[in-house]
């Protein structure tokens, strides 16, 4: 069903459905210092990709519940925004970023002549600095970008996912527990690759966009 921006504005109003909006707080931070050499910054700000699996954005942000936080790790794809993976801890360990780097490159076609060139861009945390990260990005051909430091803008698309997923799931709402958090993640992120819609897709949602696109008479047109 199809109706303008201000039909939805005046029945939210009617229906008094309150508008969540960012607030402004410290993110988290796991920069590290500067302990191995830091990949450039090939992306330079230009999050747009024109395939699948051609630039990958990742980072780290913070959720609190009134017994824990909740730190979640999602992989995100710049062609449509799709969260290819997505890993949470209560604890903001490396475990948690290879975790969740080995779910999303187990998204990756098998062939390697089936796989083009793909790009992970992060900022300079200690998370993808560790010998860990780097043998798994190079075992799969896979090229590391980094932000400049103290510039977070240079990974500005994902801190918008944040941003988004944090005013329409987090801000102004509160949990018994961070279990409870934890559940409203997933279903966030069920969510948001599935059911919420883009109007930057068209009005589809990322999975129908991608698998619109992504049909063999697409590609072969």
């Amino acid at each position: 069903m199809c109706v303008s921006e201000k039909v939805v504005r005046r029945l939210m109003k009617e229906e008094c459905i309150p508008v969540y909006y960012a607030r402004r707080k410290r993110r988290f931070n796991s920069y590290q210092g500067e302990v191995s050499p830091a990949p450039p910054n090939l992306v330079q700000r230009n999050f747009h990709a024109s395939e699948p699996n051609r630039l990958w954005l990742t980072d780290i942000s913070e959720f609190a519940a009134p017994d824990a936080k909740v730190y979640l790790s999602p992989m995100i794809d710049c062609y449509d925004g799709k969260i290819v993976a997505a890993q949470r801890s209560r604890t903001p360990n490396k475990d948690l970023t290879q975790s969740m780097l080995t779910q999303a490159l187990s998204t990756l076609p098998v062939k390697s002549k089936d796989r083009g060139p793909l790009l992970i861009h992060t900022d300079r945390g200690g998370h993808y600095r560790g010998l860990q990260w780097l043998t798994a990005l190079e075992s799969n051909g896979v090229t590391a970008s980094m932000s400049r430091k103290g510039k977070t803008g240079d990974n500005a698309a994902c801190e918008g996912f944040f941003g988004r997923m944090k005013t329409e799931m987090f801000y102004g709402r509160s949990w018994a527990n961070a279990t409870e958090l934890e559940n409203a993640i997933d279903n966030y992120l069920h969510w948001y690759n599935n059911d919420r819609i883009k109007t930057t897709l068209g009005g589809l949602t990322i999975n129908e966009y991608r698998e619109q696109q992504t049909k063999p008479s697409n590609k072969q047109s």
